[in-house]
């Protein structure tokens, strides 16, 4: 037998056993508490992007309280 058939079978095999163990009644509430970091994690990121953009927004606009001509001579200096 070759080594490549032997590396086949045990991942086979590895992926089988894997899968019966999570659709067993022991492994559900590991599959439901991936799914729910797989959730949280998305909530997360995309908080975390929007937080980011609205930061680069605010700090990137100019000072309202300031008149115009007040914020061209702040540039010159």
């Amino acid at each position: 037998m070759e080594q490549g058939g032997t590396d086949t079978m045990v991942k086979t095999a590895v992926g089988v056993a894997g899968g019966a163990a999570l659709l067993s009644p022991i492994g559900m509430p590991i599959v439901h508490g991936l799914a729910g970091l797989a959730i949280a994690g998305f909530g997360i990121f995309t908080a975390g992007s929007l937080a980011f953009k609205a930061i680069g927004a605010v700090t990137g606009m100019e000072n309202p309280f300031l008149p115009k001509q007040s914020i061209e001579r702040e540039e010159i200096h």
